[in-house]
């Protein structure tokens, strides 16, 4: 049985990472239910992640048959914690360390205590930082961004976060079956879909931490996705 609060965590390939952030979550928000959601990683991830499950209730495991895609996975964790009618909030985030577990309460805290429809933990709103970060790679992420956020016509100053909560009534309300982006556009076009169906946003800033341990999943195809995409949508294609 899940809990109110269920964080959403896709896993490929993250057996190194794993353990710590299972163990920060639980930490940081000892009331929420963990979905690990693992694309049949090779590296035995899945495997990991039954065994942490054996340990805790709190933790279960959703095992799809191979790698199809971040947003894939998202939707399946999404639509396997809504299933749950406990379920009222849903927190997404990446297993490779970039997300902070310590900043989970901060996350949670406008949607549960504040009346917000999502939060996002956001790189680019007083006080989120970067740390590592190269200036090109920042002037690239905020121009992506800023990019997103101007052809759609939306406020949101990270466009492309994945540390997210939602409340389940938006999950519900933008169509989970409608989502077309298959990698990192997904993130563009959830917080659009939910700003467009008139959902109240609020951005918490976080650390963004590049990862100490296993290989990004980020390729040259995912960010073309991500342009394209962007405009599919503004011009109602999508």
């Amino acid at each position: 049985m899940m809990r109110a609060l269920c964080v959403v965590v896709p896993t490929y390939n993250e057996r190194e990472n794993l353990a710590a952030l299972v163990a920060g979550v639980t930490a940081a928000l000892p009331d929420a239910s963990l979905l690990v959601v693992d694309d049949a990683s090779p590296d035995g991830t899945g495997a990991l992640a039954d065994a942490l499950a054996a340990g805790d209730e709190r933790i279960s495991v959703l095992h799809r048959p191979a790698k199809d895609g971040l947003a894939a996975a998202y939707v399946a964790g999404f639509r396997h914690a809504l299933a749950e009618p406990a379920v009222q909030l849903v927190v997404q985030m990446d297993a490779d360390g970039s997300h902070d577990p310590a900043s989970l309460p901060a996350l949670v805290r406008p949607v549960r205590e504040q009346g917000f429809d999502f939060a996002i933990g956001s790189r680019y709103v007083p006080g989120g930082t970067t740390p590592g970060w190269t200036p090109a790679r920042k002037l690239l992420s905020r121009a992506g961004g800023l990019y997103a956020g101007t052809v759609l016509g939306v406020g949101v100053h990270d466009m492309t976060a994945g540390f997210k909560c939602w409340r389940r009534g938006v999950l519900e309300a933008i169509g989970l079956e409608r989502i077309e982006a298959r990698g990192y556009g997904f993130q563009i076009e959830m917080t659009y879909r939910a700003l467009r169906a008139g959902f109240r946003c609020k951005e918490i800033p976080i650390t963004f931490a590049d990862r100490t341990r296993g290989a990004s999943k980020m390729s040259r195809a995912i960010f073309v996705e991500a342009l394209g995409l962007v405009w599919k949508l503004r011009l109602g294609g999508a």
